[in-house]
């Protein structure tokens, strides 16, 4: 008989592999805990293959774990993960770092350990947000060190109670927390002013080159002249105060607006500068030049539009002072400038 008078049997569908759900942190802090309390039973093994297999699946979602502090009384504990970047975008971007905590069991009770904490995780969240590279990956190692000390301040008082003991412990750490802060605090700041001197550079680097070309093609040597002075007057003053270690800036508010606080200091210097250009020119202030020539005219009056650029306190003064009516502060005559606050 033939084959084709069977009909043929249709086989079962295969089911789909559905990939195992993500574990959350405080599910991989009560896993440890299984393991911890029947390490020692007859369900063991049992009870160590399933906390690897969720330290498997949390990696698998959040990264490697590289520090972990687990208590071993409580379900509490801390890790830092580390999700490693592309090999072709390494050269551009640092790997990703993140801090994790469940420790509801070990602040239960305790607001002083549940307020370090809390500082612990607020300076990885701000550092892992704000810092990059090598000083992001320090800043946040401190504050899991910070975090894993105080943590086990908590699981050692769960065996040996002893509240005085407990309570310097933590004033301690408190202590330990404020120099971490004290660090990220420097290091955000020497973040943030890179990124406000390259927004700064791109601005004055703008400002000169179309300066320059409007001045070769246009010939107005008294206009593009004290526009290019007074934007590079702006950037030595910021150089100087940041060599000098006066120069703060707001870091918390992300880069880009860093970046283009930067790129306001140059146009407002060469702002300024121009104001100072057109009120030479325009007789409202005297420039006391030695030289007769047109040469040196321009020459002084480059000098005082880079100094407009450098303080802006001193060329609004010096402005406010050559407006008819108005209360002189200081002579006529242009005086010797400032260093902006």
């Amino acid at each position: 008989m033939s084959d084709a008078a069977f009909p043929a049997v249709a086989e079962p569908p295969v089911a789909a592999q559905i990939p195992p759900p993500p574990v959350t942190f405080p599910e991989l802090v009560y896993a440890h805990q299984r393991w911890r309390r029947a390490v020692r039973g007859p369900n063991g093994d049992a009870a160590e293959a399933e906390f690897h297999d969720a330290v498997a699946r949390f990696e698998l979602e959040h990264g490697r774990i590289v520090h972990a502090y687990w208590c071993s009384r409580i379900e509490s504990a801390v890790a830092l993960t580390e999700r490693a970047t592309p090999r072709l975008l390494r050269a551009i971007r640092h790997p990703h770092i993140r801090f994790h905590r469940a420790t509801d069991w070990a602040t239960k009770g305790e607001p002083s350990v549940a307020e370090q904490l809390h500082r612990c995780d607020e300076l990885a969240i701000r550092a892992e947000h704000v810092l990059t590279g090598l000083r992001r990956r320090v800043c946040m190692q401190l504050a899991m060190t910070a975090a894993a000390h105080v943590l086990s301040l908590v699981d050692d008082r769960a065996a040996h109670p002893d509240a005085e003991h407990t309570k310097g412990a933590v004033e301690q750490e408190k202590a330990r927390l404020d120099e971490v802060e004290a660090y990220y605090r420097e290091a955000a700041n020497g973040q943030a002013q890179m990124v406000y001197f390259a927004g700064m550079a791109a601005a004055a680097t703008v400002f000169a080159g179309v300066g320059c070309l409007l001045w070769i093609s246009l010939g107005d040597r008294d206009v593009f002249g004290p526009l290019i002075a007074g934007a590079i007057g702006a950037v030595v003053s910021v150089i100087q105060r940041i060599n000098s270690g006066t120069f703060d800036v707001e870091y918390d508010v992300g880069r880009g607006y860093v970046f283009f606080l930067g790129a306001l200091r140059p146009a407002i210097g060469a702002v300024f500068g121009l104001a100072i250009s057109f009120a030479v020119t325009g007789g409202l202030l005297n420039l006391p030049v030695i030289g007769k020539g047109s040469e040196a005219k321009f020459a002084a009056l480059l000098v005082v539009t880079f100094f407009a650029g450098f303080s802006e306190r001193w060329a609004q003064d010096t402005l406010a002072a050559s407006v008819p009516n108005a209360k002189p502060k200081i002579p006529r005559s242009v005086p010797p400038p400032t260093p902006s606050a």
